[in-house]
């Protein structure tokens, strides 16, 4: 099953750029995320509208993070993401005749909007400067095992 990692990708970015002092581009953000400069531009552009990052042209140019990792959080990520689909599973159809099958849907709906709902007030808990926190505190420790 193919798996919607956007939010991870743009994760995964984010923290490279905090890492930075200097704007990246989008062909090193490209390498981090393992993708193409078109889709760090596509996506770097949700993430300008929504106050994020901010992009510098010129030579020494590139992409920035603008808003305090302080303040940001998966869920604001998952919103300028466009709210990408939380579960890869879904009724078999959503506008059944059968009422077996409206009973299925009804206790899917109801479960997936249950743990849809836990998943989002967790995204809504957990900050980039937390994980940036988290990768200094493993960097650290990668460092001093080597």
């Amino acid at each position: 099953m193919k798996r919607d990692s956007r939010l991870s990708s743009v994760l995964h970015a984010l923290l490279h750029m905090a890492e930075h002092d200097e704007p990246m581009t989008s062909d090193q953000l490209a390498a981090c995320m393992c993708t193409h400069p078109v889709v760090v531009r596509r996506t770097m552009g949700l993430l300008r509208e929504a106050g994020l990052v901010a992009s510098e042209r010129g030579p020494s140019g590139g992409w920035l993070i603008t808003a305090d990792l302080e303040a940001v959080t998966l869920r604001d990520l998952h919103d300028a993401l466009g709210e990408p689909a939380i579960f890869a599973i879904g009724n078999r159809n959503e506008t059944p005749q059968c009422l077996v099958e409206q009973a299925v849907n009804a206790a899917l709906d109801g479960a997936f909007a249950e743990a849809e709902a836990l998943l989002l007030d967790r995204f809504a808990k957990v900050t980039l400067a937390k994980l940036s926190a988290d990768f200094n505190r493993r960097h650290a420790a990668h460092r001093t095992r080597t």
